[in-house]
């Protein structure tokens, strides 16, 4: 962390002095299209997410169903992935264990820098927040575990002099996507858990 903020000062002193030499000769138009690159609203593309994240898979429009109805014994009903959500019922044999845990990170560049750095009065990023989502899903009937789900995600925006995102913008796209996950991890395993769930056969007398 510390060595990629130190690559990030010494690259926008070396961005600033190439800027303060070619500043006169950019156009005005040049400077204000590249003022408009960071000021994008969040949902744009400009977002960024951590590598991990990069392939993550798309769950099906609408969630596949589970194949049990089950009951929520940990968590929110109205902050569930779509396929769980869709699979409440308080007359279900399998339970529902579902969490998400957020934490904020943020990154200013040092003021010393950016006071005198040209760049900061045409866009230039001054810092960043972000935001990283954990969701846990585990079901379970009785004593027996028929699933155990993780995913994670982390988003993170740069705010500029003109334009500056919220916390709540990114915790609103994070947990979105963090449920995403599960429910694609929901879908890649619908055959297991079918089988997982039917009652045992009782052995012949």
């Amino acid at each position: 962390m510390v060595r990629s903020r130190l690559e990030f000062v010494l690259s926008r002193l070396t961005t600033g002095l190439l800027a303060i030499v070619l500043g006169a000769a950019l156009p005005a138009c040049s400077v204000q299209t590249y003022a408009n690159s960071f000021s994008a609203p969040i949902g744009t593309p400009a977002a960024t997410q951590s590598a991990e994240n990069e392939a993550q898979p798309q769950p099906a429009s609408p969630p596949v169903p589970l194949p049990f109805k089950g009951r929520l014994v940990d968590g929110d009903p109205k902050d569930l992935p779509p396929a769980v959500a869709a699979a409440l019922s308080d007359s279900g044999r399998v339970t529902f264990n579902y969490r998400e845990e957020l934490t904020h990170d943020h990154y200013t560049v040092p003021l010393a820098l950016s006071a005198f750095d040209p760049l900061t009065y045409v866009g230039y990023p001054l810092g960043n927040y972000g935001v990283t989502a954990f969701a846990s899903l585990g079901i379970s009937e009785g004593d027996r575990v028929l699933g155990d789900y993780t995913a994670k995600v982390h988003l993170s925006r740069d705010y500029t002099l003109y334009y500056q995102p919220t916390y709540l913008e990114l915790e609103h796209a994070a947990r979105q996507q963090v449920r995403e996950k599960i429910d694609a991890q929901l879908y890649r395993d619908a055959g297991r858990l079918a089988q997982a769930a039917q009652p045992p056969v009782s052995a012949a007398p």
